[in-house]
């Protein structure tokens, strides 16, 4: 099972300016503590999700990071030659990790991620998911998203369109259960999305 997903800024360098920020994150199901002497209050709740998403957002940045310093790539090619421009989400630098108990997840977990430009797309999930079917999940969420929200050109807000990257999950990632899904599948649900997100 997926536990959250989440949307983030990266720095293609740790001297690139400004800091790790995370544009969008959703969780899928609850983390009780049964170790927790008394049940947390919703805002420390949610305080302590978010500082969860900063933290995961921050050591997928350092992947990222890493995995293109070891390429030889700089932030210059990692640059969009113009808001029209297709992105090829295939050849977009991804990988996996996992997160040891208590760091920041009281179970362990594995992170996939991707990085598209200036953008990092990343899901939590149970350590003995398929990677395999994560990665292409990954894939398919993040081309939509781009689509979709045109996340890449310039003032794309976020937070405004929260709506439409819920209705994305809704379809694609229903309450973070991974579906295998043939072409044709996909292809109905994109169509079923269009329409009632065009309403």
């Amino acid at each position: 099972m997926v536990h959250a997903f989440l949307i983030h800024t990266l720095r293609a360098t740790s001297a690139e300016e400004g800091l790790c920020r995370v544009l969008y994150s959703c969780f899928f199901g609850a983390e009780n503590s049964p170790s927790d002497p008394q049940p947390r209050s919703a805002e420390r709740d949610r305080l302590l999700r978010k500082e969860q998403m900063l933290a995961v957002a921050r050591q997928v940045e350092s992947m990222y990071q890493l995995q293109q310093q070891a390429c030889g790539r700089h932030s210059v090619d990692l640059q969009p030659q113009s808001s029209d421009d297709p992105v090829a989400l295939h050849e977009a630098p991804c990988g996996a990790f996992r997160l040891a108990p208590g760091d920041p997840f009281q179970e362990p977990r594995t992170v996939v991620w991707l990085g598209v430009l200036s953008i990092g797309f990343a899901l939590v999930l149970d350590t003995h998911e398929n990677l395999l079917l994560v990665e292409s999940t990954l894939r398919l969420l993040a081309r939509l998203l781009l689509e979709h929200l045109r996340l890449l050109v310039p003032g794309a807000n976020l937070l405004l369109r929260a709506d439409c990257i819920e209705g994305i999950l809704t379809r694609f990632l229903p309450h973070g259960q991974l579906l295998f899904l043939n072409d044709q599948f996909v292809q109905s649900l994109e169509k079923e999305f269009s329409a009632a997100w065009s309403h």
